[in-house]
């Protein structure tokens, strides 16, 4: 993929719009995630297997929308629900390769055609995920802070897409999910996953 100035995607390219966020896991990262996406104008679905994380969100959310114009935050108690209508979902899963693996592999099979996979990691590669679902041109990993803080300039955060070598082509998708970012408060520097992938790291060791 060629970029533009500071690492963006190159301008001009189709941008489909994100609406309805899902958003998996609703510990302390994905309560506050979640209730940033509400304050910048989003439709949440926040899901967690845990009712007392979706009581917390739900308690938190009705202090911020009596302070300001948020968007919905509905709750879910199961991945198929949170999915169902998203157009990006976005996993607060432990940073490791089997639970990353996981939820990708059940939101790739539950979730429309349209939704993307997006993924915190500072660990793992979206090369390997991506290479294990049928969506791969709609996955991406971020590495850094997803939460703005209360600083005067605008967190920078690294948005990577799987490298070219599995033949798609991520454009669509980074325009997107670029523009949902940003409409967080964040820089994006978007760019090819630099990472060696760890299944194939692994399968030439002879671990696998």
């Amino acid at each position: 993929m060629s970029e533009g100035a500071a690492g963006q995607p190159p301008s001009g390219i189709g941008n489909a719009a994100i609406g309805r966020v899902a958003i998996i896991g609703a510990g302390t990262a994905g309560r506050s995630f979640a209730l940033a996406c509400a304050a910048a104008g989003f439709d949440v679905v926040l899901e967690d297997v845990m009712p007392a994380n979706l009581w917390r969100a739900e308690a938190e959310y009705s202090d911020l929308s009596a302070r300001v114009a948020a968007g919905s935050l509905e709750l879910a108690s199961t991945v198929e629900d949170a999915v169902r209508t998203a157009d990006i979902a976005v996993d607060f899963v432990p940073d490791e390769l089997e639970s990353k693996l996981e939820i990708f592999s059940m939101i790739d099979r539950m979730a429309p055609p349209k939704t993307i996979l997006c993924t915190p990691s500072y660990a793992l590669s979206i090369t390997d995920l991506a290479s294990c679902v049928y969506r791969p041109e709609r996955c991406v990993a971020v590495r850094g802070e997803l939460v703005r803080g209360e600083t005067a300039v605008a967190p920078v955060v690294r948005l990577l897409y799987p490298a070219a070598g599995l033949r798609f082509s991520c454009e669509l998708t980074v325009a997107a999910v670029s523009g949902f970012l940003r409409a967080l408060g964040l820089e994006v520097h978007a760019e090819a996953d630099p990472d060696e992938p760890a299944l194939i790291k692994n399968a030439s060791s002879g671990a696998l």
